[in-house]
């Protein structure tokens, strides 16, 4: 049994496909850009928003243009949130599982303050240890300074820690940090794509109760 389990948020613990397709597509168009595709929107979900916008764009950002491209997105997220963010069937239950065995950390490449408003809005803030958002690190996604930040500051042996995530950008990233990771099937990712990465486990992580690889 893994007594640390770091997982990502968006398309592990909640689907928030709808909230990002209606919000990169109302900001893309209302700042006079090209409206991305479902398909691009879906794939780059996870990567950090610095990053994203550019490689969503048909034409170069100027950094400038980019900035204000993210305070757009962010105003017109928070703005659907409530309504289109959703927890997983049967995701709130095995959390509260998981809960009694082993601490539950969140690490994402968005702000930690964004990151904890999601969560109230979901109601499982309370069953996780900490948030460990872009700006508590120097460098974000694929740097895998969010999982080293935790393994650090609390003395963690990677053997014992487990990163869950439904992305291949994520499984790379724990393997560049040195410990296992587990992939769910539900997220961003085919699960063709995922075991290309040779993840800890291909099966639905809440499936496999114990969290040990199969």
């Amino acid at each position: 049994m893994y007594k640390n389990l770091f997982f990502d948020f968006e398309g592990t613990i909640a689907d928030s496909k709808k909230c990002s397709f209606i919000t990169t597509k109302k900001s893309f168009l209302d700042y006079g850009l090209e409206e991305p595709s479902d398909n691009q929107v879906a794939y780059y979900m996870g990567i950090p928003i610095e990053k994203l916008f550019g490689l969503m764009s048909s034409v170069k950002l100027k950094l400038e243009e980019s900035n204000e491209l993210i305070t757009l997105f962010r105003e017109n997220y928070k703005k659907v949130e409530t309504s289109y963010l959703e927890i997983y069937d049967n995701t709130l239950e095995q959390l509260e599982k998981l809960w009694k065995k082993a601490k539950l950390f969140v690490v994402l490449s968005k702000k930690t303050d964004l990151l904890k408003r999601s969560l109230k809005i979901l109601g499982i803030k309370q069953l996780f240890f900490e948030v460990v958002g872009s700006d508590k690190v120097k460098e974000y996604k694929p740097s895998p300074d969010g999982i080293l930040y935790i393994l650090n500051k609390y003395n963690f042996y990677k053997k014992e820690t487990i990163y869950i995530r439904d992305a291949v950008f994520d499984i790379q990233l724990a393997k560049s940090a040195d410990v296992p990771s587990c992939a769910v099937a539900w997220g961003s990712h085919s699960r063709e794509k995922l075991k290309l990465e040779n993840p800890v486990s291909k099966l639905r992580i809440f499936i496999n109760r114990d969290l040990r690889g199969s």
